[in-house]
């Protein structure tokens, strides 16, 4: 995408951003409290009057704490805010549980899963991305449940007072529920004080562990709640179903009992048959109000729409009071829109030492508890017990037992299990009084308030209430949708209760002139803004789709490319022959192509280290800081277009199982090679001191090549060519031993290069070529005329190597002295004839030099290059006679040395002269 582009998206997001942002603000009313202490409240948050925050959940309570500072604290959950981290998420100090902690603690060691920081019935949940598990203790086991059901834990390490924790926290968790155990109950910390909370996870320490500071005396830790984005109702327009003359003369009462929408008495004023009332006359109190549920008849106590409940007498479910005896099932609320609040209901049971206990819809146990009774002054005393429900139950059952008491009165021994609305547990409480009683209210909830901003969308199917204050739609087990009059708060009447509980649907406003919802009308500023915005907004998401798309394609072509280079590069034969020969070669790295061209700044001439017969070699630094030499195989001209003829790609392949087989510390060693260019790449190690043919012939007077460098150098290079000849695996022939294929490193130790042309040869074997190849003034005679490579023809090359060191002269000149005379090996042999061999040596030779063992290296090179290969000495011989130059120090001993064969090599050494060829590099 181009500058101009990219400027004008972002202007357009950024006018976008500055209208939402505008948007979100004017939801907050003016002149409320933004700051509690240092900590700023952002909406939804807010202090304050109604119409500060999005709703009563996001209320916010500034509170002086014992240490004199203003605190704030999210006041349906007491929990205080420690900092707003997102739009969506609130870091809080969560509470701890405790175990087995003695009195001044509250202990949760006998509770069936211990809760703490309860969210279920609020729109935030404990983050799972941002949160951890974590307990401190003595060597316990704390484990996670939900449902009963263990999900993951952490057992303690040994030793008091240390901490552990796990990652494992499931999506929109609200509650955190804890069994502690000990694994060795033997132990000497048994049932040592133990805690376990939920901890946001930027609080570990370096090394990942729970840190120091969090310990048992620790009451809180900071936890991230998060709450969901925008809910969206896909409502419409608010239409009344049915005749609007009919609902606006509903009956809303039935004695007592206020009937709200959607429950209604007449025809038309009840969404549908679920929630069709009846008022009935009944022998002694006057009316009644039922509900027909799965054909069983419930008194209705009251509704409320803004919370989604019903109130329901419903009958004890199990009670020996009567002489009942076996278990006892609920009313069956399955495949209703009804199921019994866990908010609001809890299991009881009142009696005298029974056990209750208690089944769920497929009867599974839920839990129970014990009735407590207590003696004062010889009088028994009775009490009752409860438990906690799971939300969604459609229908239970309940069983008492006889319990341990065995001093109950007999006139109150009956015992009774129900569901009860927790506002009414007070008034039934006393046994006197239950143990008369049939029926307990109980709250059914038929649609659950959902917390944050509700969009209505174009959709038929919406409702208003008979006041015309809220609009709805889904009225199930899911959520409502609320919308009110501009600028009313909808949490609050003007005695200062909650009214409506629900969400204010953004973007619709109460029209008091048609009496019902209507949308926010858009001013044509908006339109424009909102049009520009939608159209620049999409035609950016098909400039990044097309983008998309080509970089698929391309990256698509990109691997049919380099599939292609790979087996034009001689992907397939380097395969195979490193197949053949595996066990003999050191696995070698394959480089990626982006890796090279990074490496050599995209080969940059600047980079370029030498040019040879095979390819031109640069210099490059890897990612991590290794220098390395790469070389870059030569390219043949087409007609058409660039490629690798046959001859290079065998060359290539070769030069590299070749190099994988060497191990010699005067072999340039080869680190690995690419295949994924057009061009096949080989990446060696780096030698910093260029090649013998530049440290000769550019000599230098800082740093002369002095005669003991060039000793060293000649036995290092014939070292090297004694073991590709005789100690590798196969015999190598390197078939092109020249000064520039020499290197020298950082310690001017000798490496020999460039392995194009060589050739691995199985014993007692010569390589017979259909083309002379290598280069000219170093060539072997004899391999010149008969085609036929052997490694005595390396030898005849090392000896112009040996000349080269003794003369300072280069093989091949133009510029010779005597007229005829093309090649420095005819010259050197004359001068040998002629005893004038100093004559033609570099003066630094003569200078540093001993005479015996300059004419003892000049007579070995001599026999180097004899005429017939038979008579040459192997490479071996040379190496060993070199070393025993250097380290003779009696000239008769190196004179013994250069005399040998002397008379049958005048023989063999005559010129020669070719005239016709020119020299090549």
């Amino acid at each position: 995408m181009g500058v101009g582009h990219g400027l004008v998206f972002y202007s357009l997001m950024l006018l976008c951003h500055t209208q939402a942002i505008s948007l979100w603000k004017g939801d907050k009313s003016e002149g409320c409290a933004e700051k509690c202490g240092n900590v700023s409240i952002p909406y939804p948050f807010g202090m304050g009057k109604p119409g500060c925050f999005t709703n009563y959940w996001f209320e916010v309570n500034c509170k002086k704490t014992v240490d004199g500072r203003k605190k704030p604290f999210i006041k349906r959950l007491d929990l205080e805010i420690l900092s707003f981290v997102s739009q969506q998420s609130v870091l809080v100090n969560n509470p701890v549980l405790y175990f087995n902690c003695g009195k001044n603690k509250k202990d949760y060691s006998n509770v069936t899963g211990a809760f703490t920081a309860v969210l279920a019935d609020s729109p935030f949940s404990l983050s799972n991305m941002s949160n951890y598990f974590g307990s401190v203790g003595c060597g316990n086991l704390a484990t996670i449940l939900s449902n009963h059901v263990p999900i993951d834990g952490c057992l303690q390490p040994a030793g008091c007072n240390k901490g552990c924790y796990t990652q494992d926290i499931l999506p929109n968790f609200t509650s955190l529920s804890v069994t502690m155990t000990d694994p060795f109950p033997s132990a000497k910390e048994s049932n040592r004080c133990s805690s376990a909370f939920i901890f946001d996870y930027s609080l570990l320490d370096s090394d990942g562990a729970i840190p120091t500071t969090i310990g048992i005396e620790t009451t809180h830790v900071p936890a991230m709640l998060e709450w969901g984005p925008d809910i969206k109702c896909n409502v419409g327009d608010c239409q009344e179903p049915g005749a609007k003359s009919n609902r606006n003369h509903c009956k809303r009462s039935c004695r007592n009992a206020q009937i709200e929408w959607p429950f209604g008495i007449e025809p038309h004023c009840y969404k549908n048959e679920w929630f069709k009332v009846s008022c009935n006359k009944t022998d002694h109190k006057g009316e009644k109000a039922f509900i027909s549920i799965n054909n069983t008849q419930l008194e209705l106590l009251n509704t409320s729409f803004s919370v989604g409940q019903v109130i329901v007498n419903n009958p004890i479910t199990y009670s020996s009071c009567h002489h009942e005896n076996g278990i006892r099932f609920s009313v069956n609320l399955k495949r209703s829109p009804f199921f019994f609040s866990h908010t609001t209901n809890f299991f009881a049971s009142v009696g005298c030492g029974s056990l209750a206990t208690f089944y769920g819809d497929q009867f599974e146990p839920i839990g129970g508890c014990l009735q407590h009774t207590y003696s004062i002054d010889g009088t028994l005393n009775y009490n009752g017990c409860y438990i906690s429900i799971p939300p969604g139950l459609t229908s239970y059952a309940a069983n008492l037992t006889a319990g341990y008491f065995s001093k109950c009165n007999s006139n109150k021994s009956c015992s009774s299990a129900f569901m009860i609305n927790r506002k009414k547990w007070n008034d039934v409480r006393d046994y006197d009084q239950i143990s008369g009683m049939t029926q307990v209210p109980v709250a059914l909830q038929f649609a659950t308030p959902k917390i944050g901003f509700c969009e209505l969308l174009n959709d038929s199917n919406a409702s208003c209430s008979s006041d015309r204050k809220y609009c709805w739609t889904n009225l199930d087990s899911n959520h409502l949708c609320v919308c009110t009059y501009e600028g009313s708060n909808p949490f609050y009447d003007d005695s200062g209760s909650y009214q409506y509980l629900t969400d204010v649907c953004r973007g619709y406003v109460y029209d008091t002139t048609r009496n019902a919802c209507k949308p926010k009308e858009i001013s044509n500023n908006d339109s424009a803004i909102l049009i520009g915005c939608t159209t620049s907004i999409g035609t950016v998401l098909l400039l990044l789709a097309t983008w998309c798309l080509y970089k698929v394609l391309k990256r698509r072509e990109n691997i049919k490319r380099k599939q292609r280079y790979f087996k034009k590069n001689g992907g397939l034969l380097l395969q195979q022959q490193l197949s053949i020969n595996e066990g003999k070669i050191e696995k070698l790295r394959f480089f990626t192509s982006k890796e090279l061209e990074k490496a050599t700044d995209h080969y940059n001439e600047n980079r370029i280290l030498g040019q040879g017969g095979q390819g031109t070699v640069y210099k490059g630094m890897l990612a991590d800081g290794g220098i390395v030499a790469i070389k870059k195989s030569n390219m043949v001209k087409d007609k058409k277009k660039p490629s690798l003829d046959e001859k290079h790609v065998e060359q290539w392949v070769n030069e590299v199982v070749i190099l994988s087989q060497i191990d010699h510390r005067n072999v340039v060693k080869l680190l690995g090679c690419c295949l994924e260019t057009q061009f096949p790449l080989l990446v060696y190690e780096f030698i910093p001191n260029g090649t013998l043919f530049e440290m000769i012939h550019d000599q230098s007077e800082e740093f002369p090549l002095t005669w003991d460098m060039r000793l060293r150098i000649a036995i290092e290079v014939a070292n090297a060519l004694s073991y590709l000849h005789s100690a590798a695996s196969l015999p190598i022939y390197h078939r092109d031993i020249k000064t520039k294929n020499i290197l020298l490193d950082d310690k001017y130790r000798a490496k020999v290069s460039d392995f194009g042309i060589s050739r691995s040869i199985a014993l007692e074997e010569t390589h017979l070529t259909t083309r002379v190849q290598g280069t000219f003034g170093y060539l072997d005679p004899e391999y010149f005329r008969s085609n036929q490579f052997t490694e005595k023809s390396d030898v005849y090359s090392f000896g112009v190597v040996l000349i080269e060191l003794l003369t300072g002269q280069k093989p091949v000149s133009s510029t010779q002295p005597e007229e005829g005379v093309r090649s420095l090996i005819p010259f050197f042999l004359l001068s040998m004839k002629k005893s004038s061999l100093f004559n033609i040596l570099d003066p630094r030779v003569i200078k540093d030099g001993p005479r015996q063992k300059i004419i003892a290296v000049a007579k070995l090179a001599k026999r180097c290059l004899n005429l017939d290969g038979k008579k040459r000495p192997t490479m071996k011989q040379v190496a060993m006679e070199l070393e025993w130059i250097r380290a003779s120090e009696q000239d008769n001993y190196v004179q013994e040395i250069s005399d040998v064969d002397q008379d049958s090599e005048d023989d063999q050494t005559e010129p020669w002269v070719i005239t016709s060829c020119s020299p090549t590099t």
